[in-house]
């Protein structure tokens, strides 16, 4: 098979929390969850994305996060800020800092709430890759954004060298086999439970939620299927399943998981406004599904 741009990102990505303590950011749980990740084999570290409640960040925040992960990183894996927005303006400001801080790669979030036509998506992704020099992931999640970056508008995107992945979180499996068809991008799975089935169609990893508590799991079941060992990757995505499913189904991420993260001992601190935490029903539940997966 042809190598993919960005194939050096295949594997397991994992988005990680903001940790918050007495409303401001909690930097040495953050500390922490670095070397959890990088002690699991993580891949990719990818700060202040949706999970890390990038939206009620400041920008000083924002940029201070992502260059304490750089800084804690220090080169012993890699680091895909989330210096998205829906301004272009400010996407380029966030990336062009993060990259000056040491970031490998940006992930890109579609511009959300003002809902641009395809032309717009377009441009705006190529104003960010014309002005970096590090690659450029695209993150399609129309249920997060309001509008879906078209297939068509990603193989055109894919012909600038600096856009080198895809994002992939439209919850299709055609959407994905597209992609992959019309263009050397590589493509990163974003859903947890879909990872195995874009595997099976080409895809080369994940930026995972679920990875903030079972990263060994979650890595796991991507290389398995990279080594040809396809009934363990599906034991595997098969034991992972009702955990992705029902822990991410409680709540909008990252509200389930910043209660399983307390749960097990791995306090992330409290969500922001207006996200608020789990309720007390929705926590018992989170209880079974972690007890089931064996983890309580």
């Amino acid at each position: 098979m042809t190598q993919r741009k960005g194939s050096d990102y295949a594997g397991l990505s994992v988005a990680i929390v903001t940790p918050f303590r007495d409303g401001e950011v909690d930097y040495s749980l953050l500390r922490a969850q670095i070397e959890f990740q990088i002690e699991a084999g993580t891949n990719c570290i990818v700060p202040v994305g949706t999970t890390g409640e990038s939206p009620t960040l400041s920008h000083d925040e924002h940029e201070r996060v992502i260059s304490e992960v750089i800084q804690v990183v220090a080169g012993r894996c890699k680091v895909m800020a989330g210096t998205g927005s829906n301004s272009t303006a400010e996407a380029l400001r966030l990336t062009q800092r993060a990259e000056r801080e040491g970031a490998d790669a940006t992930l890109q979030v579609a511009p959300y709430y003002n809902k641009p036509m395809q032309e717009g998506f377009y441009q705006h992704f190529k104003a960010v890759a014309e002005a970096v020099s590090i690659p450029v992931c695209v993150y399609n999640i129309p249920g997060r954004t309001g509008k879906v970056i078209e297939a068509e508008t990603i193989a055109r995107l894919a012909e600038l060298p600096g856009i080198t992945m895809v994002k992939e979180a439209t919850g299709s499996l055609d959407m994905c086999s597209q992609i992959l068809n019309q263009t050397d991008l590589t493509v990163l799975s974003g859903d947890d439970s879909l990872t195995l089935p874009m595997l099976a169609v080409g895809a080369e990893g994940v930026v995972s939620v679920a990875g903030n508590i079972v990263p060994k799991d979650m890595r796991a079941l991507v290389e398995s299927f990279a080594k040809g060992s396809v009934e363990e990757a599906l034991r595997l995505h098969h034991q992972l399943f009702p955990l992705c499913k029902n822990m991410l189904g409680l709540a909008t991420n990252p509200i389930p998981l910043k209660a399983a993260m307390r749960l097990l001992g791995r306090d992330s601190g409290e969500m922001r406004l207006p996200m608020t935490p789990l309720d007390s029903a929705s926590e018992a539940q989170l209880v079974s599904t972690l007890k089931a997966y064996g983890l309580l």
